[in-house]
C-alpha cells in the first residue's frame, strides 16, 4: 500500500527544525541530593503520575462485591453527576475517552460534510481528528506567544461563510479569553465548544472551564488532574444536547423498543469501574489543583532567575491549574530544548516535547500546505514540560530545578 502521507524528503528536510528530535532515552536512576536524599525515593521522575489514595479502592471494591461493572452500574450517574457540578454545568455525559466527547459534543450539534469548525493548530491531534469524524473541515489559527492559547486577535479573519463553530482548547490549564470569543460568535454566528481536557478546576473570571460554551469535552487519561484511566465526559447546560448524547453515546437505543435505532450511534460508553475511580478523583479534585498550582509556584521561583527560559503565565482574569508546568526555551539559555531534554534524561528527568501544530503533521499536512502559523511553529520547536503530577514532591522539585540549571551551566 502506497503511504500517501508521506512527506517529501525535502518537506522533511524544512520541518526538521521545528519538529522534536527522537525521544531521549531516560535513565533509571535514583538522585543523589546529600540534604534531601531521603526525601527522593523514586528512581526516575515521572512527567505524570496520577494520585490514587483517596476511595479509589473502596469504590472499585463495591463495584466487584455487587457485579455491576458494566456502564449500567450507578457510579456512572453520580460521577456525571459530581464532575459536571464540580465544573459548574447541569449535565454531564460520561464517555469512553476525551476524543470520543469531543466527537459526541460535535455530534450533538449536526455539523457534516460542507461544514467548518476553526481550532488552533498548536493542540493535541484529536482536537482536528474529532471535527473530520464527523465529516466537517477544521479550519486554524495561529496560538497567542503568552498563554499559548488559540489567539482569539485572528479568530475573526478564519471564519468563513461554512464556519457553524469553534473549538477551543484551554492549553495546559491555562484557559482562553472567553469574552471577547464569545461576543464574536454572537455577533458572527458560530457556536463554541470547549475542548477542555487539560483544564480541570481551571477558571475564567471565577466561572469554570467546561460550562462556557454550549458544550465541553474533557478527558480522564491517566495524566489528567482526573483519572479514570481512560475516560472523558461532555458537560452542558443544554438539556437537548445532554439527552441526545446520552442516546448517541450508547448506540442510540431507542425507548420505544430494544434494538431499535433512530440515529447513527456510537459505542462510547464509560464503564461503572471507571467512574468509581473518577468519583474518587473529582472529590478531590480542589486538592488536586492546589497540589498542582502549588509546585508551579516552586517552579517558578527556582527557574525565573534562570536567564532564556519563557515560564507560563497566568492572567489576572485566570486561574491556570498548571496541568502540565511548560517552559519554552529562548536562545540565551545556551543550549536548545531537545538538547536540556537529553540531559534532564540523563538524570532520570521525563520531560515531554510541546505539541507538534496540526498544519504540519503528516496527516492534515496537504490540507494546510503553504499556511504557516509562528507561534505555533515556534512552540513546537522551543517548549517542553516538565514533571507536573499530583504526586510530585518538593524535593523533586527542586532536584529537577537544580538539574535544569546545571543543564545550562554545562554548555561551555
Amino acid at each position: 500500500m502506497i503511504d500517501e502521507t508521506r512527506l517529501p524528503d525535502s518537506v522533511m528536510a524544512e520541518l526538521a527544525r521545528i519538529i522534536p528530535g527522537p525521544e531521549p532515552q531516560l535513565e533509571v536512576r535514583i538522585p543523589r541530593i546529600p540534604v534531601v536524599e531521603e526525601e527522593l525515593t523514586r528512581r526516575i521522575i515521572p512527567v505524570s503520575d496520577p494520585k490514587l489514595d483517596g476511595n479509589e479502592l473502596r469504590y472499585l471494591t463495591q463495584c466487584i462485591q455487587s457485579n455491576w461493572i458494566s456502564s449500567a452500574g450507578r457510579f456512572v450517574r453520580e460521577f456525571e453527576e459530581a464532575f459536571a457540578a464540580a465544573v459548574g454545568c447541569r449535565f454531564g455525559v460520561a464517555c469512553a475517552n476525551g476524543t470520543t466527547a469531543l466527537h459526541l459534543a460535535l455530534a450533538t450539534l449536526g455539523i457534516g460534510e460542507g461544514d467548518e469548525v476553526v481550532i488552533p493548530t498548536f493542540t493535541m491531534i484529536a482536537t482536528p481528528n474529532a471535527v473530520r469524524y464527523t465529516g466537517a473541515t477544521p479550519a486554524l489559527v495561529d496560538a497567542e506567544r503568552e498563554t499559548w492559547n488559540l489567539d482569539v486577535g485572528r479568530l475573526e479573519a478564519a471564519i468563513s461563510p461554512r464556519t457553524r463553530g469553534i473549538v477551543l482548547v484551554h492549553t495546559y490549564g491555562h484557559p482562553v479569553d472567553m469574552d471577547p470569543l464569545l461576543e464574536l460568535c454572537e455577533r458572527r454566528g458560530p457556536w463554541v465548544v470547549e475542548d477542555a481536557a487539560e483544564a480541570h478546576g481551571a477558571r475564567y473570571k471565577g466561572r469554570p472551564a467546561g460550562s462556557l460554551g454550549r458544550a465541553a469535552s474533557f478527558s480522564f487519561y491517566a495524566n489528567k488532574i482526573v483519572t479514570t484511566g481512560e475516560g472523558g465526559m461532555v458537560t452542558t447546560n443544554d438539556l437537548e444536547i445532554a439527552r441526545l448524547a446520552r442516546r448517541l453515546r450508547d448506540h442510540a437505543f431507542s425507548d420505544e423498543r430494544h434494538f431499535w435505532h433512530k440515529h447513527l450511534g456510537f459505542n462510547y460508553r464509560m464503564t461503572n469501574l471507571q467512574a468509581a475511580v473518577g468519583l474518587a478523583q473529582t472529590e478531590r479534585l480542589e486538592e488536586f489543583v492546589e497540589i498542582h498550582r502549588a509546585n508551579a509556584l516552586r517552579y517558578a521561583r527556582r527557574l525565573a532567575r534562570l536567564p532564556g527560559l519563557t515560564l507560563p503565565v497566568e492572567r489576572p482574569w485566570a486561574r491556570n491549574v498548571y496541568w502540565m508546568f511548560g517552559v519554552v526555551v529562548e536562545d540565551a539559555f545556551g543550549i536548545t530544548r531537545d538538547e536540556l531534554r537529553r540531559r534532564l534524561a540523563r538524570r532520570g528527568i521525563e520531560t515531554r516535547t510541546f505539541f507538534i501544530p496540526i498544519h504540519l503533521q503528516p496527516i492534515y499536512y496537504k490540507a494546510f500546505k503553504g499556511q504557516r502559523f509562528p507561534v505555533a511553529e515556534e512552540l513546537c520547536q522551543r517548549g517542553l514540560y516538565l514533571p507536573s503530577g499530583a504526586t510530585l514532591t518538593e524535593a523533586e522539585v527542586s532536584y529537577v530545578c537544580d538539574a535544569v540549571a546545571e543543564a545550562r551551566e554545562e554548555r561551555v
